[in-house]
This record gives structure tokens, C-alpha cells and sequence, in this order.
């Protein structure tokens, strides 16, 4: 089986943590089919010109990583900003489909592999048609959101409709799908894995005296972006009400700007109103092989998102035996799915969520246990599970797509 992965958001030169999580999926895969990369550079003439008024906006970077297995090529693709977006991917299939024919005659691949529906999943739907093969695509979280624009709403529901097969991150996503129109039949839950090689339990004392944090402190953490989806302005106002109940505590949270943007700063000036600068730690994003030592740091993990498809440090949390209180969203309940792993409370219900950090924080919980059940799913088991998933999609009977 020959694949090629399509995706915008896979880590490179320039963006090193971006979809990590992609990256372990594909190179899991290809140790069992043959696969190559193409990760697409968004670009348009007006950049230079927007990056004077937004420095950060599309920060130049390297077109290719030497040396990266499995081989990686990272053509630009046009992509206009403002008003033009609603040719986004129309214009990513155009730029994407002569690197492809070329990449054909020298790698003659049976099936495209899309991350994310829009943009992504969405301009694949166009270039397999013009190509004349299936492809697969992965709802991983953003659709939630996506769908829920009129003018993107039939262009999701058409590519899922069209796809060999549609790869859920969560049950809650294949049910999305499903609800708009997808056969059953070519549907597949294939959730995210963990490196079990690196998140496992480390030594408390030993973590909090690399990371600088108290041996008697009493420690909440999140990992994720700084954008308001994932809450940690939720979690912030709950401190002050916290703090006097709980002594020594201290809110760590690693992470920082994304693609929907950078929150920290209003972050930063709420703690400060709250009087909270000596409880609360900005750490800014970090390496994955540093991630063990604020797990294992942490008393417990908190996670009060609006919006998840598999939220990847709730599975490393508790592959480092390190409980999680999280919001009912997405596939956060999948995760969280017995008392034993922590508490699973409504999103945006302020209150819930002191009451569950307050009783987590109290409880004494089996780390052991959690551990042991949390680091059963590894990126093997996933890949496995992806390449039956594409076995399938090769095996179904497919009409030709009519993708405008």
C-alpha cells in the first residue's frame, strides 16, 4: 500500500510543535506501508505586507526538513486572507495538484490521507477526484466549530459523504459526521496514542525540584494552547476561592500561542486584578520530552475546555498516573470515563469546577492504577488501527466524486 498524508499543520522548520500528534500517527503508519508527507506552507503575495501591521502573522520558514522519515516535501499552497477565504480551498487544490501528479509518476500512491476537514480534508476531496484516487480524511475537533458556518457546512459534509473512509478522533466526531449524512459502513473511532516509552510515572519530588515548584505544594496543571477554547481563564477564577481552602497552591500551565491566536497577555493581567502572581506559572509551550516532569509535578490536571475532538494531554496525564478533572466536551468523557481517573464536570459552569479541584485536590487517588490504564493505548495500537481503516477504504466500492 503506497499513502500520501496530506497537512498543513505538520511540525517542521519554523513550527516544531505543531501537530505533534499528527507526526506520531504517520510515522507509526509508515513503519507499515509506504508513505510520504506533503505538508503545505500557506502563502499569498500580501504576507510581507501583513507581517508589517502583524509581526507574527505566517512567520517565513525552511520549504523542507532534510533527512525526515518518512520523507517529508512542504510545497507552498495560496491562501488569501480576508475576504478571499471563501476560495481557500479551491486555491489549495490548484496549488497542490502539479506537486501531486509529479509526485504520482515517482511514488504511484493508491490513497490520500487528510488531517483535519477544512482546509485540508476538504481541498483532498478535490485533488482525488482530479487524480483519480480514494481518500480518507480525520475529524480531530475543529469541525465542531467549522460546521456551524453556513458557508462551510455542505463543503464538510460533502468531503465526509465522498471519503473512502472518515477516521473520528472521538465517538462524539463520528456522530458529527454521521448526523451529516456519512454511511456508517466506512466510519472508523480511531482515537490518539500516547508514547508509552516516554509519558510513564516519574518520582513527585523529583520532578517538582527540576521544575523549581515547593516539595509541599499543592499543584494544578494545564497543557494546552492560551486561546480561550481551553479554559485556563475558567480555572484561573476559580483560584482565589481555591487558595483559601487549599495551602501552598500553585497553578502551573504550559503552552502558548496557536493558530487561534495568543491570550496569554489578558492571561497575565486577570491574575494580576485576582492578586494571584505568586500561585500562578506561565511556562510557555515546551519540548514533549519535558511534558513527564510537569505530570509527573502535578497533583492533578485540569483541563475546562469549550470544544475537544482528543484532547492528547489528558491521555499523557494519565499515562503519568496524574488524575484529570476535565469538561464534558468532545471526547473528554471517552478518556475520562470512570471515577478512578478523575472528574468529568459541565463546561462554562464556573462552580462545578471549584468543587471538582477542591475534592480532587482532597482525594488520595491510586497513581498506579491510573497509570497503568492511562498508558494502554500507544501510537502502535493506533496504527494498526489506521492502516485497517485504510485496508477498508481501498476495499469499498466508490462512485466518482463530484468535486467541484
Amino acid at each position: 500500500m503506497r499513502v500520501v498524508t496530506v497537512s498543513s499543520l505538520y511540525p517542521g522548520p519554523g513550527v516544531p510543535l505543531a501537530g505533534l500528534f499528527i507526526r506520531e500517527r504517520v510515522r507509526h503508519v509508515a513503519a507499515l506501508v509506504a508513505l510520504r508527507v506533503v505538508a503545505p506552507v500557506p502563502w499569498s503575495p500580501l504576507d510581507p505586507l501583513l507581517r508589517l501591521v502583524r509581526p507574527g502573522f505566517r512567520p517565513q520558514r525552511a520549504v523542507d526538513g532534510p533527512g525526515e522519515t518518512p520523507p517529508v516535501a512542504r510545497p507552498r499552497r495560496l491562501s488569501p486572507p480576508g475576504v478571499l477565504k471563501g476560495l481557500e480551498t479551491a486555491l489549495y487544490a490548484r496549488s497542490l495538484l502539479p506537486h501531486l501528479a509529479r509526485l504520482r509518476r515517482a511514488f504511484p500512491f493508491e490513497l490520500l490521507d487528510a488531517h483535519f476537514t477544512w482546509p485540508d480534508g476538504a481541498a483532498v476531496r478535490r485533488l482525488a477526484a482530479a487524480l483519480g484516487v480514494p481518500y480518507t480524511v480525520t475529524l480531530r475537533g475543529t469541525e465542531v466549530g467549522h460546521v456551524r458556518d453556513p458557508a462551510r457546512r455542505e463543503e464538510l459534509a460533502a468531503t465526509w459523504r465522498d471519503a473512502a473512509a472518515v477516521i473520528a478522533v472521538s465517538r462524539s466526531l463520528a456522530e458529527l459526521a454521521l448526523a451529516h449524512g456519512c454511511d456508517p459502513a466506512g466510519v472508523h473511532v480511531i482515537p490518539n496514542g500516547i508514547d508509552d516509552g516516554r509519558f510513564r510515572p516519574l518520582p513527585r519530588a523529583a520532578c517538582r525540584r527540576a521544575l523549581g515548584l515547593e516539595e509541599e505544594a499543592r499543584v494544578l496543571l494545564t497543557v494546552g494552547g492560551l486561546v480561550p477554547r481551553k479554559g485556563v481563564q475558567h480555572v484561573i477564577e476559580t483560584l482565589p476561592a481555591l487558595a483559601e481552602a487549599v495551602p501552598g497552591l500553585r497553578y502551573v500551565v504550559v503552552g502558548g500561542g496557536s493558530a487561534e491566536g495568543d491570550h496569554r497577555a489578558a492571561l497575565e493581567r486577570r491574575v494580576r486584578a485576582l492578586g494571584l502572581e505568586g500561585r500562578v506559572r506561565f511556562e510557555g509551550p515546551q519540548p514533549p520530552e519535558r511534558l513527564p516532569l510537569y505530570y509527573g509535578a502535578a497533583d492533578l490536571f485540569v483541563l475546562a475546555s469549550a470544544n475537544e475532538g482528543w484532547a492528547n494531554a489528558i491521555a499523557e496525564s494519565l499515562a503519568c498516573g496524574t488524575p484529570a478533572v476535565v469538561t464534558d466536551v468532545g471526547g473528554n468523557r471517552e478518556q475520562v470515563d470512570r471515577p478512578g481517573l478523575g472528574i468529568v464536570v459541565p463546561p462554562g459552569d464556573g462552580e462545578a469546577l471549584g468543587r471538582a479541584l477542591a475534592a480532587g485536590l482532597r482525594r488520595r487517588w491510586d497513581r498506579a492504577a491510573i497509570a497503568a490504564h492511562g498508558g494502554r493505548r500507544t501510537w502502535r495500537t493506533v496504527a494498526a488501527e489506521v492502516v485497517a481503516a485504510f485496508e477498508a477504504a481501498l476495499a469499498r466500492p466508490r462512485a466518482a466524486a463530484a468535486a467541484g
